[in-house]
């Protein structure tokens, strides 16, 4: 690891052991199985990383990534999050993809060798021109390779990519909303018939391959984000009155390494989270689970603001529970599998209702941040 990736996990360590190390954001398996070594050495050095920690890499699916698989093992790495995406070349090619599908099946293949039950594969639905039969059949092929975890994703057109241009020319025309509904209901239901449980609103698995870190986000776990680009949540050591910082790391790889060689550290902005804040993202996030908010965890961050005086008085929010959509209980908030579609849109009027109580409450000071 470079002296500036050193600095910079040492300059931003929070007040807690690590359980978990996710090497993300882009092809980091393009590096050398060395670089991730003395990350994870570095790692442990300053921010206590467990030894059973999940390590985690994310990894592009093309010859040269296959190739080093086992190197990677070797390293530390005990778990792969592969960026299948589809398994039509003609699709791949379009997503503007530099791998194919047997390139893909190769490396699922070699990775499941490696890693029994801790590998993980990401596709995308709602394609240009893919139709529901089409989606059906892909996705039934790919549960007759895949491992214990699957990540559904629909297609999300970014601005200035050659994708949006064609989309937006009507060069290509991606499925209806409609049909897009329908393809995810689908995945979900042919999923669960071969013994995936859903339990977030992208994520499936079987044999509990639960990813650790993905339910260290939607239960609004501290993270620490380092690197180019990295975003982090956590209590800063050191800094005890602070409720949790929020930070963001300078985007440009060469100007991030010469802030954190100059200064020490990469972070670009840190905002200190309002009690409220707070609260938003563990609504937001922890209604993404299947398993929803409990009434335990959410009085981690709110001891004098529980779910039933938030959630359980609204007009709105009744309507939305008499139509299956929303269940709160004696377990706590959580989206029914009808409201878990349609999460985007229950949303609002779930913030707008906390946020008017938090401000009748006055609830606009610090917490302690919950691990």
């Amino acid at each position: 690891m470079s002296a500036a990736g050193d600095g910079d996990v040492a300059a931003t360590q929070p007040s807690i052991q690590h359980h978990l190390c996710v090497f993300g954001g882009g092809t980091p398996s393009l590096a050398p199985p060395s670089t991730i070594a003395a990350v994870l050495e570095t790692v442990t050095k300053h921010a206590g990383l467990r030894g059973d920690a999940e390590v985690t890499l994310e990894v592009n699916p093309t010859p040269v990534g296959v190739a080093k698989l086992a190197d990677f093992v070797l390293a530390g790495v005990n778990r792969f999050s592969i960026g299948l995406q589809s398994l039509r070349d003609e699709d791949l090619r379009v997503l503007g993809r530099d791998h194919d599908s047997q390139h893909a099946l190769r490396t699922v293949e070699e990775a499941r060798r490696l890693c029994p039950g801790h590998v993980s594969v990401d596709v995308i639905f709602g394609r240009p021109g893919q139709s529901l039969a089409c989606w059906e059949g892909e996705l039934q092929e790919l549960l007759l390779v895949c491992d214990d975890h699957v990540s559904l994703y629909q297609l999300t057109l970014e601005r200035g990519t050659h994708l949006f241009k064609q989309v937006h020319s009507g060069e290509l025309s991606l499925p209806g909303e409609d049909i897009m509904a329908c393809m995810y209901e689908s995945a979900r239901r042919i999923l669960e018939e071969r013994g995936f449980l859903q339990y977030e609103v992208s994520n499936f698995a079987r044999r509990g391959a639960v990813s650790s870190h993905n339910m260290g986000y939607w239960r609004a776990g501290q993270y620490l984000g380092v690197g180019p680009g990295a975003h982090g949540r956590f209590v800063p050591r050191g800094e005890g009155g602070v409720c949790r910082e929020a930070r963001t790391l300078t985007l440009e790889p060469d100007v991030w390494m010469r802030e954190v060689q100059r200064w020490g550290h990469g972070t670009r902005r840190r905002a200190e989270l309002s009690h409220t804040e707070l609260l938003e993202e563990v609504l937001v996030m922890g209604l993404r689970l299947t398993e929803g908010i409990s009434h335990q965890h959410w009085k981690q961050f709110s001891p004098g603001l529980d779910l039933q005086q938030v959630m359980g008085v609204s007009a709105e929010l009744q309507e939305l529970q008499e139509r299956g959509l929303l269940i709160l209980d004696h377990r706590g908030l959580r989206c029914s599998w009808e409201g878990l579609a349609v999460l985007d849109s229950l949303l609002p009027p779930l913030l707008s209702e906390l946020q008017a109580h938090a401000h009748a409450q006055g609830a606009v000071g610090r917490t302690t941040g919950s691990e």
